[in-house]
C-alpha cells in the first residue's frame, strides 16, 4: 500500500540558533548544541534519535557562531586521510557513522534571535508542506524505543500533531509550556488548552511540554498570526495554542527520561547517567562511582 508524505515523517527541524550564556564562558566560541555528553555533543544526540525513527532529512535552523555544527556533520577528508593512513579504521568507522550515507543536513540562517515560534518559520520553505519533527538538542531524552520513535508510531495513528510531556513539580510550571486536555488512553491527552509559561497559580495542570514535537505544517500561519508573546519572542507554543480551534492536537506523555542540558546541572546528571551505561566506560566508571561514595 502507497503511504502519502502527509502521512510519514521524514523530516526534523533542529533550532540551535540560541547563545547558550548560561555555560559562558564554554559557549564564548563553542555552540551549546556542541557541548559533549560523554563522548558525543548534545546535537548528534538528537540527531541520532531523528535518525533512529526513519528521519533522513534533518533541517539545521542556525545564527552566528554556529560553523561548528555545519562542520561536525560534514565529512572531514584530512582527518579520514590521517586515520586511514594510521590503519585506524576503528575511528574511521565512528566519524563516518556521524552522517550516514543516506541522510541529509541542510541548514538555514535565523538572523535574528526572536524565538522559537520564529525558528520554525525560518524552516517553512524546506519542509515542502509535509508534516515535520522539532528536537531541541538542549533536551537530551533517552528511551527504549528513542522517544521520537514512539512519537512518530503515534503520528501513524493520529495523523495529527503530537507534544512530547511530563509531569512537573507545580511550582515550576513558570518555566515550561502547560498543557491541558481529556484522558483518551492512558498516557496519550486531547489538548483543550496551552499556556505558556503560567505562574504556578494559574497553571491548568503541571503536564509540561517537553523538547520533542511533531507538527502538521497548519502550524505555520497559526504562528504568523500571533502577536509577540513572553520576552517579546514568537512563540511556537502561542501558535500551537491557537491551532487547537481547528485540528486535534495531542499530548504524549513519553516513556523514558529527559535531562535539561540547557542547565548545568542537568548537562552534569546526563554525563553521569550516561557514563554508567555507556558499552566501553559503564563498568569501570560505575565502579569508580561506587568506590567515591563509600569513601
Amino acid at each position: 500500500m502507497h503511504v502519502s508524505n502527509q502521512q510519514i515523517v521524514t523530516k526534523a527541524i533542529f533550532p540551535v540558533a540560541g547563545l547558550g550564556t548560561r555555560f559562558l564562558p564554554a559557549t564564548k566560541a563553542t555552540p551549546k548544541e556542541m557541548l559533549v555528553v560523554v563522548d558525543k555533543p548534545l546535537i548528534q544526540y538528537a540527531v541520532e534519535e531523528a535518525y533512529a525513527a526513519g528521519i533522513r532529512e534533518m533541517i539545521f535552523v542556525t545564527g552566528r557562531n554556529k560553523r561548528a555544527i555545519e562542520d561536525h556533520f560534514d565529512t572531514a577528508y584530512e582527518l579520514e586521510a590521517e586515520l586511514a593512513a594510521d590503519g585506524k579504521n576503528d575511528l574511521i568507522a565512528i566519524v563516518n557513522a556521524i552522517k550516514p550515507d543516506d541522510m541529509e543536513c541542510v541548514y538555514v540562517r535565523q538572523s535574528r534571535a526572536l524565538g522559537l515560534g520564529h525558528a520554525i518559520l525560518c524552516a517553512e520553505r524546506l519542509v515542502r508542506g509535509e508534516p515535520f519533527a522539532v528536537l531541541l538538542a538542549d533536551d537530551l531524552m533517552v528511551g527504549d524505543p528513542p522517544i521520537m520513535q514512539q512519537m512518530v508510531d503515534l503520528f501513524t495513528q493520529h495523523h495529527c500533531s503530537i507534544l512530547a510531556v511530563q509531569e512537573v513539580p507545580q511550582e515550576q510550571t513558570k518555566r515550561y509550556g502547560i498543557v491541558q486536555g481529556d484522558v483518551l488512553i492512558p498516557d496519550l491527552i486531547n489538548i483543550t488548552d496551552l499556556i505558556e509559561k503560567p505562574n504556578p497559580s494559574i497553571a491548568p495542570s503541571n503536564l509540561a511540554i517537553a523538547g520533542r514535537y511533531i507538527l502538521t505544517t497548519a502550524v505555520f500561519g497559526y504562528i504568523r498570526a500571533q502577536p509577540r508573546g513572553v520576552g517579546g519572542e514568537v512563540q511556537l507554543t502561542d501558535g500551537i495554542a491557537a491551532m487547537l480551534y481547528s485540528e486535534q492536537v495531542l499530548a504524549y506523555r513519553y516513556h523514558g527520561k529527559r535531562y535539561d542540558c540547557g542547565s548545568r546541572l542537568g548537562l552534569l546528571q546526563a554525563n553521569i547517567d550516561v557514563a554508567a551505561v555507556h558499552p566501553e566506560l559503564g563498568s569501570e566508571f560505575s565502579a569508580w562511582l561506587k568506590e567515591r561514595h563509600n569513601v
